[in-house]
């Protein structure tokens, strides 16, 4: 099992900025990629951002630009730097990571909870 917790939701007001960030623990694993989606209300999942454990990033078409996905400073951990926020931005945000378990080689990923992004305009 792998946990994650996430910290850093908030409210802000339009064009300001907030920093997410994710931790992933547990049971021995090598990480393959963790990032961020988000869910607006009556909206499907969306991938944010991501990035792999070799560094490459992916970012949804309408945060390029304004956000900036990292490796934290500890291991298996991440920050979404979000700045220029926009109303459009709020939703739920999920961190997800994908993993290799070292006991059996076998991928999985996991969710964490989800924190609310708030901007108001």
């Amino acid at each position: 099992q792998v946990q994650l917790v996430e910290s850093g939701g908030g409210l802000v007001q339009a064009g300001g900025s907030l920093r997410l960030s994710c931790a992933a623990s547990g049971r021995m694993f090598s990480f393959n990629a963790m990032g961020w989606y988000r869910q607006a209300p009556g909206k499907q999942r969306e991938l944010v951002a991501a990035i792999t454990s070799s560094g490459n990033t992916n970012y949804a078409d309408s945060v390029k630009g304004r956000f900036t996905i990292s490796r934290g400073n500890a291991k298996n951990t991440i920050d979404l730097q979000m700045d220029s926020l926009e109303p459009e931005d709020t939703a739920v945000y999920y961190c997800h990571v994908d993993i290799t378990m070292v006991s059996n080689n076998r991928r999985y990923d996991y969710w964490g909870q989800g924190t609310q992004v708030t901007v108001s305009s």
